[in-house]
């Protein structure tokens, strides 16, 4: 069942979002050669402390894992797709890109939200697949208008990532969000015949996060059992926003 929010809950899902994008702005500042995943890791722990807020992805318990995440933040460097676990000897190198995926509860109410950051100077393909990934993002979220279908959403990421000759990662999905980190319904960044296609209605919030391939869409997990890569070693890019359906069209949660 798809839950939708009202103005007051809608509210207090915008003071999530606002926390996540703080911290990832401040993390993004943060990203230069020599920095390890772990540097991100403390700073953004004591900013969702500071704030009275509690991380979402620390502890989460994962089936497909058999146990928790350990970490606030998921940190995944180029050809890692997602789910990439902080550590003091991952440390970020001249020319690597670098997914951050941050969540918090604040007040009872999830925000989640992914970049993707360069580290210093980056091969041109490579600033490509960062700009049409978001790009990609940015056209789903058009979508996000009452009356529209969940298919709209979830087409204009395939459509757009794979016309520029990309692949969109298939096993991992967006989601919706509110009292829960994970809410109904999923959110592929594709279009898959075996789900269900819902209206879109005035309180729907998703969490959209294209997560796109340079090379084929195959991934597979590492022996850690969290981080997944891309089978055939290409870089990838990851965007995610929290994205309510308004009177007034799609309010993205997330960012200012």
């Amino acid at each position: 069942m798809i839950i939708r929010k009202s103005p007051t809950e809608l509210e207090k899902m915008r003071a999530s979002g606002l926390l996540v994008w703080r911290i990832l702005s401040e993390l993004r500042k943060m990203v230069e050669p020599g920095v390890s995943t772990m540097d991100l890791e403390e700073r953004a722990e004591k900013m969702v402390m500071d704030a009275g807020a509690r991380p979402a992805f620390k502890g989460y318990y994962v089936p497909a894992a058999g146990k928790r995440f350990p970490c606030v933040l998921c940190t995944s460097i180029n050809e890692e797709v997602v789910h990439g676990v902080p550590s003091a000897k991952r440390v970020l190198q001249q020319g690597d890109i670098v997914k951050v995926d941050i969540g918090v509860q604040l007040d009872g109410y999830f925000g989640d939200s992914a970049t993707t950051i360069a580290v210093g100077a980056i091969a041109p393909e490579t600033e490509r697949l960062m700009k049409v990934t978001e790009e990609s993002l940015e056209q789903a979220i058009q979508q996000m208008v009452a009356g529209r279908k969940l298919f709209d959403v979830c087409g204009a990421v395939q459509k757009h990532v794979e016309n520029e000759g990309f692949s969109v990662v298939r096993e991992f999905v967006g989601h919706g969000i509110g009292t829960k980190l994970h809410e109904e319904p999923h959110v592929p960044n594709y279009i898959d015949p075996k789900l269900s296609n819902p209206r879109l209605r005035e309180g729907v919030v998703l969490a959209i996060e294209p997560m796109v391939s340079a090379g084929g869409p195959e991934t597979r997990v590492l022996s850690d059992r969290w981080t997944a890569v891309t089978a055939d070693g290409s870089r990838s890019a990851h965007f995610e926003h929290c994205v309510a359906v308004t009177a007034n069209g799609p309010w993205v949660l997330t960012r200012p």
